[in-house]
């Protein structure tokens, strides 16, 4: 059964590769390489429990928090076109 989930688990991150590859817009990629990421947490948490080692568990928290830290630069980096950050803040509309 647990073997069973895990095919499940590569099936879904095929399909969600070719979503990846042929997404006909940037945010479509985006949500395609996070979903592929939240599967392979999913699978190293499966591939932990079929094999007996709660160390792979470790190691899917840790993958986890990279592939939520990766989406948010890569956002960031497509709304703003650059990783840096303005100090300084003008407001718009004000007396110049």
């Amino acid at each position: 059964m647990i073997g069973a989930a895990a095919l499940a688990f590569v099936v879904a991150i095929g399909l969600m590769l070719i979503r990846a590859l042929k997404g006909p817009t940037l945010y479509d990629r985006v949500l395609a390489v996070n979903s592929i990421g939240t599967k392979i947490v999913l699978l190293l948490g499966v591939i932990g429990f079929l094999t007996g080692r709660p160390d792979f568990l470790d190691i899917s928290v840790l993958y986890a928090l990279i592939n939520f830290v990766a989406t948010i630069a890569i956002l960031k980096f497509f709304r703003y076109r650059s990783f840096q950050v303005s100090l300084t803040r003008r407001p718009s509309g004000g007396p110049k």
